[in-house]
Order: structure tokens, then sequence, then C-alpha cells
């Protein structure tokens, strides 16, 4: 058992990451396209984020002292809604409104239009050098929150993602953790087989990052990861979270197609009875 969270609080985690992403089939569904696979993916970890690790308050997003999420791979953003408004944010009901036209709940993330988000992310690449910035600015002004950086791993085909890494490494940004989605899918195909990434953990070494990597689907490991990079003063901290795209609808994971395609109503209800009963384990309430 971890040193830093029970069981209990494990089983409850895992139990709410499923109910986001039950939220998350829902809200594509209604929205009519999006991208599930990278959503599904990162629920395990947004829910760690938002029910467990973060230093924030739901009720007052603008907190001087609050710890810093910054999305940049925007286009997952359903997962961040879903973990968002089940923490409080706002109104559970609200997820049906996603990239419809004048809601708070775009496709990419607003920071002008819905408060609790930090950045406004599209271009991928970008949200590194956003979360190494406010960290090298917080450590000029002494504040003691954290900075995350979720990003995706095809992004780091991008050149500025890498100059990013080279000034965090170099300025020492000890209160900056990375979170790289080490799914290996991009919108057309593989990483591997489009623009290989590897060796992805001794290029962030050689620009001197400290480098872990968990199972991103066990909340249990991410959030020791976590600690762990809490306790690392002298570098900044990457986790590689090797996840599953599609994660929890047997028929989407590990296909690359579902990286932005949305579900239709009727394959929904499938999709959604197999969250529901966990694949079978556990019957359906409809039974």
């Amino acid at each position: 058992m971890s040193d830093y969270i029970h069981d209990d609080k494990v089983k409850e985690l895992e139990l709410t990451a499923n109910f986001i992403r039950q939220s998350i089939i829902e809200m594509l569904v209604a929205a009519g396209s999006g991208h599930t696979a990278g959503s599904l993916g990162m629920a395990d970890i947004f829910t760690a984020f938002y029910f467990h690790i973060l230093n924030h308050d739901p009720k007052n997003p603008d907190w001087p002292e609050r710890d810093r999420l910054i999305l940049s791979n925007g286009h997952i953003c359903p997962a961040r809604y879903a973990a968002m408004a089940h923490s409080g944010y706002f109104p559970v009901e609200e997820l049906n409104t996603l990239r419809k036209f004048g809601s708070r709940l775009q496709g990419h993330p607003e920071r002008s239009s819905l408060p609790g988000v930090e950045t406004t992310s599209g271009p991928l690449g970008s949200g590194l050098g956003e979360a190494a910035g406010i960290a090298y600015g917080a450590r000029m002004d002494g504040k003691k929150f954290r900075i995350y950086c979720a990003m995706s791993d095809a992004e780091h085909q991008s050149g500025n993602l890498w100059e990013s890494a080279m000034f965090a490494g170099s300025s020492k940004l000890s209160n900056l953790t990375g979170i790289i989605d080490r799914n290996n899918i991009q919108i057309s195909g593989f990483t591997e087989t489009v623009m290989p990434l590897e060796p992805l953990r001794a290029k962030y070494e050689t620009f001197n990052w400290h480098v872990l990597e968990v199972d991103g689907h066990n909340v249990e490991e991410f959030i020791d990861a976590i600690e762990e990079a809490k306790a690392i003063y002298e570098k900044p901290t990457v986790i590689i979270a090797h996840t599953i795209p599609g994660k929890g609808i047997p028929e989407m994971e590990f296909d690359y197609k579902w990286h932005g395609v949305s579900p239709k109503s009727e394959e929904s209800k499938k999709f959604l009875n197999e969250l529901r009963t966990l694949r079978g384990k556990i019957k359906s309430e409809h039974e």
C-alpha cells in the first residue's frame, strides 16, 4: 500500500474515474463531435488531480495560492471538464453544452470563458512553455504553489516544446511537473510510425529533468509519482504515464481512429453499459 493514500481512497477515486468516463461519453454524444480516445485515457489522471492532488478550491477558482494545472493538449478537454464538474466547479448538467454556440465548454479550453481553466490551449507544443513561465515567475515571487502541465506524446513532435523543456531544465524549475499521456496514438496513426518519439525518457534526462514512468490507469502509482516529484529540489520532473487510448471501452482501446471521433447515439448505449457494469463484472441497473 502507498504511504500517501489509503486503499479506501484509491477505490473511491477509481469509482469517480468511471463516472467521469460516463460523462465524457454523454457529453461527446450531445456535442456530436470531439476527441474520445485521449479523453477516456486520461480520466484516471484528471480524477487523481481534482479529487486528491491539487491544492485548489472549486468555489474560489482564482484563489492566488492554488496549484496550477495547464492542459497543453487541449483537445482532450472533455476529461478536464468532466473532472471539474464532478468536483464542484460548475453543474454536471452543463457538460452537455460541450462545443455548443455560446457555451463555456468549447472544444479547446478558453481561459476567459471558464473559471478554473488556467490557459487557453489549442496549438500543440505550447503548454509546457506557459507552465515553465508560470513556474519561473512563482519562484521569483517566493510562491509555494506547484505547477503541473499535461501533455500529449504526439505534441513532442513540436520543436517549441523541446525549447521549453530545455529552458525548464536549465532553470532547474523544481516546482514544475510535466505529465505525458503516452498512449502512442495521434490523429493519423501510431506515434512510432508517424514520427518516432523514443527514446523519450532519455531525451528528458538529457535536458536535466527527473523522469518517472507509471501506469496511467493506476491512481495509486500516479499519486506516488507526484509525491516523489515534490521531493526533487534540483530539477523539474516529468511523469511518463502509459495509458490506453479509449480506456474502458473495448471497441475503442488502442484504436487511433477514435482519436478525433465522437460516439454515435446508438453506440453510446452499449459503451455506457460497458462502463456502468465494468465490462459485465456487475449487473446493469436495467437487468
